[in-house]
């Protein structure tokens, strides 16, 4: 097999939602194809499991869940009620998480009475009404009965940062006396505690088993075959632009994967790959379609090495790249052989 394989463990993905359960409901954020993995085979594990409330970025997102999962399930758009998306919020009841006075009048004109939540700035300056915006539109709006109130933590991932306090209290000043239900907690902010999980929670990156959730199972394994194998001499280069001098005699293996596959090349020369347990260094730069890996303390000649799974966690592998588990996922390439188990 040329390309690289996959594998996404449903039942571990599964397990991970219901341990970071911790409000009235746990819903699912599965936006940028369910954080690489597949948002079909994902949604629907975790609606077989029990979730009925998932979360993506766009209407176009929300299209792709919709056909996955069918009738039912409500599923709230984070960009909320954008130009052009009228027609495919109505056809696929599509709930708007609305960001702006400027939408807010866009849907309750196009569609005054179709579902809408309400997202709620609270210090992050990237989405959702400021205080003084939702203060001015709050006695109109809430008598349409919102399906949710929502805030996203800055900080979360830091549990001592006092953006999360600051955060919860000014939510908490927002949302006092409004009959909806609320929600301010995604992965790190439902490990925060209580406090922070209002009536809906909404994991994401926990549940693909990434920090900031440390017990959480392994979901993606990569495996990726080897093509070729040579023996470099001592002063011989290998790959790009001299990347990798031998100072003595090396066995190398050439890989089937590369940047076009989300291996991003900041791993160049860093990142590890497994043979079982034992480690093999990548030696080099990461090229479009292929990088190559020292496997000169081998006595086998592996047909394939493992980048991902009990081994090396996304985060870890991220980290010797200088960029976080969320990276590694989503860039995860479309000409792998994907496989699905359990689920």
């Amino acid at each position: 097999m040329a390309s690289g394989t996959l594998t996404v463990d449903l039942d571990a993905l599964v397990q991970n939602w219901r341990a970071l359960a911790g409000a009235p409901e746990t819903g699912a954020v599965v936006k940028a194809d369910a954080y690489g993995l597949g948002v079909g085979p994902v949604s629907r594990a975790l609606a077989k499991a029990g979730a009925r409330t998932f979360f993506v970025a766009t209407a176009e997102e929300g299209a792709d869940l919709r056909h996955a999962l069918g009738e039912g399930p409500e599923i709230f758009i984070f960009s909320g009620h954008m130009m052009g998306d009228t027609e495919m919020l109505h056809d696929l009841a599509l709930t708007p998480l609305l960001n702006s006075i400027d939408q807010l009048q866009r849907h309750l004109e196009a569609l005054p009475k179709a579902r809408f939540g309400i997202q709620l700035d609270t210090g992050m300056n990237r989405l959702g009404m400021e205080p003084a915006e939702w203060a001015a539109v709050k006695d109109m709006v809430m008598p349409s009965n919102p399906a949710l109130l929502m805030s996203h933590l800055s900080s979360a991932d830091e549990p001592t940062s006092a953006m999360n306090l600051s955060q919860l209290r000014v939510f908490k000043e927002m949302t006092e006396g409004c009959n909806a239900p609320r929600s301010l907690a995604a992965t790190g902010g439902t490990l925060l505690g209580a406090d922070y999980h209002f009536d809906l929670t909404r994991p994401g990156i926990g549940m693909y088993g990434g920090a900031p959730f440390q017990s959480g199972l392994p979901v993606a394994y990569l495996e990726l075959p080897v093509v070729q194998v040579r023996d470099v001499e001592a002063g011989e280069s290998v790959g790009y632009n001299m990347g990798y001098v031998a100072r003595q005699p090396r066995r190398v293996a050439t890989l089937a994967a590369g940047y076009a596959d989300g291996l991003i090349r900041a791993m160049s020369g860093k990142a590890k790959l497994f043979y079982g347990q034992r480690e093999c260094p990548l030696l080099g730069r990461v090229s479009m379609d292929l990088i190559t890996v020292d496997i000169t303390h081998l006595s086998d000649t592996p047909a394939s090495l493992t980048l991902l799974g009990r081994q090396q966690s996304v985060d870890t592998l991220a980290q010797g790249a200088g960029t976080i588990g969320y990276e590694i996922l989503t860039s995860l390439g479309a000409r792998y052989t994907r496989r699905y188990s359990g689920g």
